[in-house]
């Protein structure tokens, strides 16, 4: 990270000490003290347990593709904070993060009671940057749930929630339609939500909801879909359109829901006057890149980064993995060498149990990130316990990778994940530089 950037995040790292704290009177009297700069813009508002990253990356994409100046917030980075705001896909510049934090800290001595959290620091920030570059449109993903995330203030053109899903139950509740009802609280008044593959319960939670609010709300499955055995070829159904022949460089089968979300967004925009013709559409699927999520990094070996942190993106991740023999050659079958670390507060019997039973694993190495929430190594080698495989420790994730890549032939394939935070870590090995200290 740019030295001055780093000064200027200090503030913000600091501010992580205050954890997490809901509701939203802070965010709305920071952005208040700031000049409201979310008013100043069009937003599309994407939620979801699992998807809603990829999802968002593909809505600005096709956006951009159009000639719209878009911005993206996106959480958490995977090596640089600045990766977190960018408009047209180019990060914040340095300068802008050095401003606009010091007018946020000045907003947040000046009008509140208590400091602001990390996340309600840096959604103003994204916020105030946006409206100073003049964007047209920006996609927001939610940081955490939906109802009293930092990003909720924003009144959007459309409301999407991808996947339902276990996930922080100690904020979320432990049930999915508690789940559903949090992640729910981004619907708006008379503003249409697009709603992923979510199970009966949760789905008649948001329907609910969306009734309650007098906003549409159209569903995966129901109302639109995406056919295809891969991103690289598939077909879109829509509420209007229907494509065919389109082509995304996403990895991983459960990426035809979030571009199947995502043009469902596009289309419901159109009503506001946000024209997305087909060119664009094809353009911005074709050109979307997200880094981390499935992503491979290098070959002979194969290096796969993937965030997968909680069961339903284990699955996701899995499917994919057990793919990859019968595309490298059909008469070798390479070893599967898993490094894993994830974050103490994370089903992680459950991920490393599916993770455990993709085919050809020959090693499974335990990790933990440079982080505060990460899971001690050795404690994450005791939830391996049982599944019937040697698990090795290591202590960092430059030593599991490096012990990885020891290990592994040509024909091999290296899958690192478990946490955005691991995979940033291992990133930042392959690139040759560091990760900022800026993690949450």
């Amino acid at each position: 990270m740019d030295v001055g950037v780093e000064r200027s995040v200090r503030y913000l790292f600091g501010l992580q000490s205050h954890g997490i704290k809901p509701g939203l009177a802070r965010i709305r009297a920071l952005l208040g003290a700031l000049g409201d700069p979310h008013r100043s813009f069009r937003s599309i508002h994407v939620g979801g347990t699992n998807g809603k990253g990829s999802t968002a990356a593909m809505i600005a994409s096709v956006l951009g593709s159009r000639g719209s100046r878009t911005g993206l917030y996106t959480s958490p980075h995977l090596i640089d904070f600045t990766e977190r705001i960018q408009v047209n896909g180019r990060p914040i510049p340095s300068d802008r993060v050095r401003a606009i934090t010091e007018k946020v800290q000045l907003a947040a001595d000046t009008c509140l009671s208590e400091p602001p959290t990390f996340f309600e620091a840096t959604t103003a920030l994204a916020f105030a940057h946006f409206a100073e570059a003049a964007v047209d449109c920006a996609v927001i993903e939610v940081g955490l749930g939906g109802r009293f995330d930092a990003t909720n203030v924003l009144m959007p053109l459309v409301s999407v929630i991808t996947t339902i899903g276990l996930d922080h139950q100690e904020y979320l509740g432990t049930t999915l339609e508690s789940i559903a009802l949090e992640k729910a609280g981004i619907i708006k008044q008379g503003v249409p939500v697009v709603a992923g593959r979510l199970s009966p319960g949760p789905l008649s939670v948001i329907r609910r909801e969306a009734v309650e609010r007098e906003a549409s709300c159209v569903a995966l499955g129901a109302d639109f879909d995406a056919h295809g055995e891969a991103p690289e070829h598939f077909s879109y159904g829509g509420l209007q359109r229907r494509y065919d022949g389109l082509t995304c460089p996403l990895p991983g089968r459960h990426q035809l829901d979030n571009a199947a979300c995502a043009l469902a967004a596009l289309e419901l925009v159109e009503a506001c006057g946000v024209g997305v013709g087909e060119e664009a559409v094809r353009d911005g699927l074709r050109a979307v890149r997200w880094p981390g999520r499935l992503e491979l990094v290098s070959q002979r070996p194969d290096v796969w980064l993937d965030g997968a942190h909680n069961p339903q993106a284990a699955d996701a991740l899995a499917a994919h993995l057990e793919t990859l023999p019968t595309r490298r050659s059909p008469f070798i079958k390479g070893r599967m060498i898993l490094v894993v670390g994830m974050m103490r507060d994370k089903d992680r019997r459950g991920v490393l149990t599916r993770l455990a039973a993709v085919s050809g694993v020959s090693h499974l190495i335990v990790t933990g990130a440079a982080h505060p929430r990460a899971a001690d190594p050795r404690e994450l080698a005791g939830d391996c316990e049982g599944l019937g495989m040697s698990v090795a420790v290591r202590l960092t994730v430059a030593e599991a990778f490096a012990y990885a890549r020891s290990l592994a032939g040509p024909d091999d394939t290296i899958c690192v994940t478990g946490s955005l935070l691991v995979v940033g870590e291992a990133k930042a090995v392959l690139e040759g530089t560091t990760v900022s200290g800026l993690r949450g």
